[in-house]
């Protein structure tokens, strides 16, 4: 992958919603069955990322992360495309969350992955130092 194959954005006006909500609610595990009106609400609390093919401006990936852009976030819902698993999308994706990660200066960044623990360690991520501190509240 070169460059010139894809575009980083953050805008949230240029997300496939559809296409998004698509991959979600039916190829990741986190979201499995979840609705078209959930992911939008979700899409418009939170600052939204993707990859597009330059050539054809398909969405090829997909983040989003909930913060109050002061102290904390959670980055969440990362998604590449099967077709393009492999290319160096993902890693580019993160590459330019970690860049605006860093322009808000958070004093905490989490994620939960079963997955891709060696792709977010290298962009220092890493496992909670104190999990017994952390607790959650599930539905």
């Amino acid at each position: 992958m070169t460059d010139a194959d894809y575009r980083f954005s953050s805008d949230t006006a240029e997300m496939d919603r559809a296409l998004v909500h698509a991959w979600l609610s039916t190829e990741a595990y986190w979201a499995l069955g979840r609705t078209r009106a959930v992911q939008d609400a979700a899409m418009d609390a939170s600052v939204n990322f993707g990859m597009f093919d330059a050539l054809t401006g398909r969405q090829v990936a997909y983040a989003r992360l909930v913060t109050d852009s002061v102290t904390f976030a959670w980055l969440c819902d990362v998604f590449v495309a099967p077709e393009v698993r492999g290319q160096g999308v993902g890693v580019t994706l993160i590459e330019n969350i970690g860049a605006a990660l860093d322009a808000l200066n958070l004093r905490r960044v989490v994620l939960a992955t079963s997955t891709a623990h060696g792709l977010y360690a290298k962009f220092g991520f890493e496992t909670l130092a104190a999990p017994d501190h952390w607790m959650e509240r599930r539905a």
